[in-house]
C-alpha cells in the first residue's frame, strides 16, 4: 500500500535560504543546505547563451597567452597561425 512516508529523525542536513552570489555581481535567493554560495559564472551570464564575448581570467591566463601567440592566434583570416 502507498501511503504518506515518514523520513528518519536526525540524519537530514537543515535546508534553510542561501544567498549565491555570481562572479557578475548577481545575488539572489534560494533553498539550499548552505547558507552562502559562490558561483564564477551561470547561464545567464555565460557567453554561449548570451552570444557576446567574454573573459572569465582567473590568473593572468589570456594575458599570458596573448603574449606568447599574439592577440589574433585563433581567428580565421588573422595572422599566420591556423584557425583552431
Amino acid at each position: 500500500m502507498l501511503g504518506a512516508r515518514t523520513v528518519k529523525k536526525g540524519i537530514h542536513p537543515e535546508y534553510t535560504e542561501a544567498k549565491v552570489k555570481c562572479g557578475c555581481g548577481n545575488e539572489f535567493t534560494i533553498r539550499s543546505t548552505k547558507s552562502q554560495i559562490h558561483v564564477e559564472i551561470r547561464s545567464v551570464c555565460h557567453p554561449f547563451y548570451t552570444g557576446k564575448q567574454k573573459y572569465v581570467d582567473t590568473a593572468g591566463r589570456i594575458e599570458r597567452f596573448q603574449k606568447k601567440y599574439g592577440s589574433n592566434y585563433g581567428i580565421k583570416g588573422k595572422g599566420n597561425k591556423p584557425y583552431l
